[in-house]
């Protein structure tokens, strides 16, 4: 047997057994989330199985498109995420407009217009560039096979927690109180203006178009531009069944800020200690297991979605970037983006995509906060040997 025949012959046979395990891995998940929390708990599982496998079709995540836009300055590379904001703001304003589905109330993803909003944003576009992915951009990246997301992932999680220890100094720093514009001049108003302006900003990123820019299409983009399309419609009706089943928009950092609090406990760290932690809200997430909490089964959901897209599609191979310098990069970048997601109430996707969707003025913030930090981010990738 030839090596290339050998490799086919061993291939063969690893793929099988990788989609089994998948398939095992996935349902023993599912059962367990219906038996946590029931039938809704298992819808919502199954919404983040379907965004992980959408992730990892499309390709379509935050960190590429804000550095082709900011350090590129390729106007073109924000549009398909604008539009991502404009359809879930039409989308979300009915809902949030009724405030209320399946006998739950219904809220808009929140939070103050502070300084803690605008610092953790530019420090998580530091680090995800570093990453090389941002909260969403790891789960299915992971879940594709690339071993170097699970040390941002850890190192995400540990920077989440020690933000969460010092959420009590950067409270205190100057707020204003959440604006949901919204619930200020009713709900039909505000998506449509909010609409017209993420549609203007849409036509006018099309007429500064780069100069230099390829004005032709070949058979490759013009199929990544179907795709990336077909993705944002695919994402914002996630995005609004997960609102309607967990009565909040998609987050997806908060997980990392409890994973990394359940470790400490297992190392001796006291929850009394902080003031954060003995919030109900908190406390009650602590005590509980993890597939208890909607945000930490959708992201593992996001995973195992992305795997078993990958195994379908024949695209799954464990890789890791070993190298020194992408190590210590991912370390560094997942410990800006898990401290800047705590104190900014989110990432690409809390505080920016459900944010601006439940027009909420710190969503605008966080996204104008996060672009000086992507640039930063994308000029020392090449000091990591990104």
């Amino acid at each position: 047997m030839t090596p290339a025949s050998e490799f086919a012959s061993v291939h063969g046979t690893v793929r099988p057994v990788a989609a089994l395990v998948w398939a095992s891995l996935a349902l023993a998940v599912g059962v367990a989330a219906f038996h946590a929390q029931g039938g809704r708990h298992l819808a919502l599982y199954a919404v983040g199985l379907l965004i992980g496998a959408v992730l990892l079709r499309s390709e379509f995540g935050f960190t590429g498109s804000l550095r082709h836009f900011v350090v590129d300055r390729d106007p073109l590379a924000l549009r398909a995420p604008l539009a991502l904001l404009g359809l879930s703001t039409l989308a979300f304003a009915p809902a949030l407009a009724i405030g209320e589905a399946f006998g739950q109330p219904l809220g808009p993803a929140a939070a103050p217009v502070a300084v803690q909003v605008a610092v953790g944003a530019l420090l998580f576009g530091v680090g995800m560039q570093l990453a090389g992915g941002c909260g969403s951009g790891t789960l299915f990246s992971l879940g594709g096979g690339n071993g170097r997301m699970l040390v941002v992932i850890v190192f995400f999680c540990a920077g989440s927690f020690l933000a969460s220890l010092h959420m009590g100094w950067w409270a205190a720093l100057p707020a204003l109180a959440p604006i949901v514009l919204g619930e200020r001049f009713g709900w039909p108003l505000a998506a449509l203006l909010q609409s017209a302006l993420i549609a203007l900003l849409w036509w006018r990123l099309g007429r500064a178009r780069r100069v230099g820019l390829p004005r032709f299409s070949t058979p490759a983009r013009t199929h990544r531009a179907h795709t990336q399309w077909m993705a944002v419609i695919a994402l914002t009706i996630l995005n609004l069944a997960t609102l309607l089943l967990a009565g909040h928009p998609w987050t997806i950092t908060w997980a990392y800020a409890l994973w990394g609090a359940k470790t400490a406990v297992q190392f001796g760290w006291d929850p009394a200690s902080s003031a954060f932690w003995q919030a109900p809200f908190q406390s009650a997430a602590l005590a509980r297991g993890v597939l208890d909490d909607v945000t930490s089964l959708m992201n593992i959901g996001l995973v195992l979605g992305a795997g078993g897209s990958a195994l379908a599609a024949g695209r799954w191979t464990l890789r890791f970037d070993h190298r020194p310098g992408a190590m210590i990069a991912a370390a560094l970048g997942g410990v800006l983006m898990g401290y800047g997601a705590r104190i900014g109430f989110g990432c690409t996707i809390g505080a920016l995509l459900s944010g601006v969707a439940s027009t909420s003025v710190h969503g605008w913030l966080w996204f104008v906060a996060v672009l000086p930090g992507t640039w930063l981010g994308g000029r020392l990738r090449p000091w990591f040997g990104l």
